[in-house]
């Protein structure tokens, strides 16, 4: 008889793999707005299953933790459960025997310290106080709330004006955002219980790529109440677009001699084309907003002269100046911000890199940009150094593989040091300090610290730096505008305190932030800058979506699009990423599983026709 075999995972354990990664789709999946009391006991559940059981901290410690939370969802609870929920969870985190009791209780810890008013709320009156007035997952997760069921069932239908229609409905810039968006509405897709998210993002592109335009379309008569907007950007645009529909007279300001603020002077060509931004803006320039180039707040006309010249004011200035390192060398020559890089670009003065040696500091979109954009214009090598891995980069995942794609090297945990100049006072190289991942922090990513090695030298030509944006906010503080560490101080609403009739948002307020989101910002603002000019306009469509039909869905793949990035594309700015075919179009958007008809969204109303 044989002493040992080898040992093969049984049905029963393979098919418990698979159920746990349905699992893990699920919870991936989790919706905004489910009860985060009844979700943490469920996680609870699950941890307690994976501990062993030998030290009674988590053998009878976690199974008590359960039951006084199910008292409190059943109301049997007092004010003193949830009291000893949290002194119980600190005893089993204080003195569990292994890494995992203490997380499972430390998660109970950070729940009831994160959300306590829910748990309040469950034992006083018996429910939940998390309401949401977008049910549908993925419109929630979408900060402008587009309604993407709506418009993926048109697409569908072959009724790409009407997608667009209902998109605009939220968002007056559909094609920049089928471009650029990071979808975070993706990240929710309810169909990754099934198999994977719904490519939203690339069927909005198809539905804009495909439909004919169309100008846009006054909801109410003339108010006689003017708004002065600061900043022709996604967001101040947004605002200007729907107050513009509302019936008031808008003016815009922008400092650059064309319209579109980062999109147009911040995003390359072979990520957004010109006339794809220009679709955008000239639908939304179709309302009659009246547009004045090339003027600058506090050089060419004061704040305090547009506050008195309007009934109302919008501050929505993007975050076009560049932060500095802080490092020796910095006043190199050569030595350039992203930022500036990619607005010469734009504004036809592009610099020639061919045969340089670039090296890029950050790990962001901006980073990105500005790596790719390099290699196009002419660099021998290009690197990307990243004080944190290549995991924690926040640039788009798909980014940094088409930078790879296109030759440019990613180094990771390597923090910048010092900049080395050449007898002309030029940049020479790029000394960085080699870093190994450490302990995590508070915004939840591993910090970086330094590793035990020498420091390392990289040879290059050029440094581009892009670690950040901030604003110019001297001309609103000459009014009495608080700022806080450069961004100016708003609430929710847009209006800003102490001051009367201005409002902001943006990167003005919130600092460099996606597309979407000022885009959201400019809507949250256009609907408190008409109720506070005395009105109540609804900005509504009257678009019809098609009905749900019962289907069983069958797994299915997920239609990706399709990236033409070759390492010889010095001079090529040309669109890299190709849109869906009409099949793959009429393939992705029938795997929707309309959660706008099933599911939790039709328990809370279904979708928002206006707002």
């Amino acid at each position: 008889m044989s002493r040992l075999s080898i040992e093969t995972p049984g049905r029963a354990q393979n098919v418990l793999d698979g159920l746990h990664r349905d699992m893990e789709r699920r919870i991936g999946a989790s919706a905004y707005g489910l009860c985060p009391v009844d979700m943490s006991l469920n996680y609870l559940r699950l941890c307690h299953a994976q501990t062993c059981g030998k030290c009674v901290p988590c053998r009878i410690g976690l199974g008590q933790l359960e039951v006084l939370i199910e008292q409190v969802l059943d109301r049997t609870a007092t004010m003193e459960t949830i009291n000893i929920i949290e002194r119980t969870a600190k005893v089993i985190a204080d003195s569990a025997g292994c890494a995992i009791g203490y997380e499972a209780a430390h998660m109970v810890l950070k729940g009831i310290r994160g959300f306590r008013e829910d748990y309040e709320e469950h034992v006083q009156h018996g429910r939940c106080i998390s309401v949401l007035s977008y049910p549908v997952p993925c419109v929630s997760a979408c900060p402008a709330h587009v309604d993407v069921p709506g418009y993926v069932a048109l697409v569908n239908e072959g009724r790409y004006e009407e997608a667009v229609k209902l998109i605009r409905k939220d968002n007056p810039f559909p094609s920049a955002c089928a471009y650029v968006c990071e979808h975070p509405c993706e990240a929710h897709c309810r169909r990754a219980m099934v198999d994977d998210a719904i490519n939203i993002c690339g069927l909005k592109r198809f539905a804009v790529d495909h439909a004919k335009a169309e100008p846009a379309k006054i909801l109410y008569e003339k108010t006689g109440k003017t708004v002065g907007i600061i900043g022709g950007g996604p967001g101040g645009l947004t605002a200007a677009y729907y107050l513009a529909q509302m019936g008031h007279k808008v003016t815009v300001y922008e400092q650059r001699p064309k319209l579109g603020g980062m999109l147009r002077y911040g995003i390359p060509d072979y990520r957004l084309p010109q006339e794809v931004l220009e679709r955008d803006i000239e639908h939304i320039l179709t309302t009659g907003i009246n547009v004045i180039t090339d003027v600058s707040i506090g050089r060419d006309v004061t704040m305090e002269d547009i506050q008195k010249s309007y009934d109302a004011v919008y501050i929505s200035i993007g975050a076009h100046n560049d932060k500095k390192i802080g490092i020796e060398g910095e006043d190199a020559e050569n030595v350039v911000s992203a930022v500036s890089l990619l607005r010469r670009i734009d504004e036809g003065n592009a610099p020639d890199f061919t045969g340089k040696r670039i090296c890029v500091i950050g790990g962001g979109n901006v980073s990105m940009d500005a790596t790719r954009t390099a290699k196009r214009l002419g660099a021998e090598s290009v690197t990307c150094v990243y004080r944190r891995r290549v995991d924690d980069m926040t640039a788009l995942a798909e980014e940094i593989e088409e930078a790879m794609a296109e030759g440019c090297q990613i180094l990771p945990l390597q923090a910048p040091a010092r900049i080395e100049k050449d007898a002309e006072g030029k940049v020479a190289a790029l000394w960085t300090v080699p870093q190994i991942i450490g302990p995590y922090g508070k915004d939840g990513r591993p910090k970086p610290i330094p590793a035990d090695v020498p420091e390392f030298r990289i040879a290059c030509d050029y440094v581009i730096v892009a670690i950040g944006q901030a604003i110019d906010a001297r001309p609103f503080e000459a009014i009495g505008i608080k700022t806080f560490k450069g961004m100016i101080q708003a609430e929710d609403t847009s209006s800003v305190a102490d001051v009367d009739n201005v409002f902001a948002g943006g990167d003005a307020v919130s600092g460099p932030a996606t597309v979407i989101r000022a885009v959201a910002a400019g809507k949250v603002a256009a609907a408190n800058i008409d109720a506070y000019l005395g009105f109540e306009h609804k900005i509504k469509t009257d678009v019809v979506v098609p009905p749900a039909h019962l289907t069983n869905a069958p797994p299915c793949g997920r239609v990706n699009l399709k990236s033409h990035c070759a390492p010889d594309c010095k001079g090529n700015f040309d669109l890299v990423v190709e849109g869906m075919s009409r099949k793959e179009a009429d393939q992705e958007s029938e795997r929707c599983l309309r959660c706008d008809y099933f599911g939790f969204g039709s328990f809370r109303g279904g979708r928002t026709g206006e707002w």
